[in-house]
C-alpha cells in the first residue's frame, strides 16, 4: 500500500510563494493520477489542481488558475505544487492523494489514498 507524505508548508505572507511536495513510499505511484486537495476549518474539502500520470494533462481548480502549478518527477517518485501570489483566502491545511489515470476529467476522479496533509498560513 502507497504511503503519502506531504511537506512544504508553512507561515507566508499575502503575496508570498510556497512549495509543497507530495513524496511517496512503499510503492511507485507514477501510473497514478495526483491531486491536491484543501480544507480549512468549518469548510468543506476543495479541489485544488491534478495531474495524470505522464504530466500530459493537469487541471486547476478557477480559484488558483494563473497563481499554482502542478508537476511531477516520477524519477523522484514525488509530485509538486507551486503556489505563487498566496492570498489569505488560500490558507488551508493541503492534502495530496492519488487514484486511477483514467481518461476522464481530472476532478472527477475518486482519489482513494491520502497523505496526511501539511498547513498552509497566508498572512495580511
Amino acid at each position: 500500500q502507497v504511503q503519502l507524505v506531504e511537506s512544504g508548508g508553512g507561515l507566508v505572507q499575502a503575496g508570498g510563494s510556497l512549495r509543497l511536495s507530495c513524496a511517496a513510499s512503499g510503492r511507485t505511484f507514477s501510473m497514478y493520477a495526483v491531486a491536491w486537495f484543501r480544507q480549512a476549518p468549518g469548510m468543506a474539502r476543495e479541489f485544488v489542481t491534478a495531474i495524470n500520470w505522464s504530466g500530459t494533462t493537469t487541471d486547476y481548480a478557477d480559484s488558483v488558475k494563473g497563481r499554482f502549478t502542478i508537476s511531477r518527477d516520477n524519477a523522484k517518485n514525488t509530485v509538486y505544487l507551486q503556489m505563487n501570489s498566496l492570498k489569505p483566502e488560500d490558507t488551508a491545511v493541503y492534502y495530496c492523494a492519488i487514484g486511477p489515470s483514467l481518461r476522464v476529467p481530472l476532478s472527477s476522479i475518486t482519489y482513494n489514498f491520502w497523505g496526511q496533509g501539511t498547513q498552509v498560513t497566508v498572512s495580511s
